[in-house]
């Protein structure tokens, strides 16, 4: 007989087969679209309902190759054996409840979540608490590394930022607790607005590429990524993708999910050079399907020269059950790639979940 949790496992392996494999934007069409400047930054491409990439060229891989990697190795069919749970940090609470007014800090949560304070603000990205990730909250990806920071033990949230809604982004369960709790601003990219208004939460600004709002005299950019968008069959791509430019009296880039492309370096020209960067390090095997939306530890290294940026934390790794590669071999590629391309060593920051650091 199956367990529950075994019965789960098959039910978001199959949700994520599904997902996975359905088609890539056609090339030809962003090929052929011109889409309306929105600032420094193009606005993102729509055709009917459907977002696209910037690069003209971008696929998925083909469709042969994408379903021997989900149906062959996906983590939820079998006890997960690649994966243990991190260390934990020693979240100081004094210093992040008293911290929005002081020097910039930066404290990593776990996976895309990551709090930050600047010029009086506190904010969290893609924040996530959820045991598991993926339809109702009860069937889809497993954390194995809890948050470093219990909800509970969180300072006033004032903003919220999105970079898009796959489940692991975009968790209903914690930002209709946020919600609830502080009533923060979510600032979303295009198409998120409604999905919110649909949970009653109306404190929303939803943003394409290169538009901009404003929250306590702090700008927020929303700016491309590489990526992709939906939560079913039927919404793919509805709803845009993005990374954010936080401009204050420092500058912080979150990067989001993007694969390699040169919208690193159009944003570092645009709103560079940034203090910090919040780069993801992990999910990026198989190259073949995981490149062309995931970064790997030696592309987020260029992207984060692209971004003229100063100090590099690592994110997006050792939280969920998503990825092929080891747990820890994203730090570990990262550290070997910091020594071939000669980087100052103490401005690249692998935290620990819950670990505070200055910038």
């Amino acid at each position: 007989m199956r367990t529950p949790r075994r019965v789960a496992r098959w039910a978001g392996a199959c949700l994520a087969v599904a997902l996975l494999l359905v088609g890539s934007e056609p090339s030809t069409l962003q090929a052929e679209i011109d889409a309306p400047s929105a600032g420094p930054l193009a606005a993102a491409k729509l055709v009917g309902s459907r977002y696209f990439n910037q690069d003209p060229h971008y696929s998925r891989g083909p469709f042969s190759a994408r379903a021997h990697t989900f149906l062959t190795g996906m983590t939820w069919l079998v006890a997960e054996r690649r994966v243990a749970t991190l260390p934990a940090g020693h979240p100081d609470l004094e210093r992040l409840r008293g911290g929005a007014i002081a020097a910039p800090t930066v404290t990593w949560v776990g996976h895309a979540t990551v709090l930050v304070q600047l010029d009086g603000l506190t904010i969290l990205t893609d924040p996530t608490w959820s045991n598991v990730v993926g339809p109702f909250g009860l069937i889809g990806v497993h954390r194995y590394t809890p948050p470093g920071i219990r909800f509970e033990d969180l300072p006033r949230i004032d903003v919220v930022l999105i970079s898009h809604d796959h489940y692991d982004h975009l968790d209903a369960a914690t930002v209709k607790r946020l919600a609830d709790t502080f009533d923060p601003h979510f600032i979303v990219p295009m198409g998120l607005k409604a999905w919110f208004a649909e949970r009653g939460i109306t404190h929303v600004t939803e943003l394409n590429w290169g538009e901009s709002t404003a929250e306590g005299g702090v700008t927020f950019v929303c700016t491309p990524a590489q990526h992709g968008g939906g939560r079913t069959l039927a919404d793919q791509g509805h709803r845009l993708w993005s990374s954010w430019a936080v401009l204050g009296s420092k500058r912080f880039y979150f990067g989001g999910d993007s694969g390699y492309y040169r919208h690193f370096k159009d944003t570092g020209d645009a709103y560079g050079p940034f203090d910090l960067a919040a780069l993801p390090i992990g999910s990026y095997t198989p190259r073949e399907t995981a490149g062309p939306v995931h970064i790997s530890p030696e592309e987020a290294l260029q992207a984060f020269t692209d971004l003229r940026a100063t100090t590099f934390v690592g994110i997006h790794w050792g939280t969920y059950a998503l990825a092929r590669e080891p747990y820890d071999e994203p730090p570990k590629r990262l550290a070997a790639e910091v020594v071939r391309r000669g980087l100052p060593s103490d401005h690249i920051l692998i935290l620990a979940p819950g670990q505070t650091a200055s910038w």
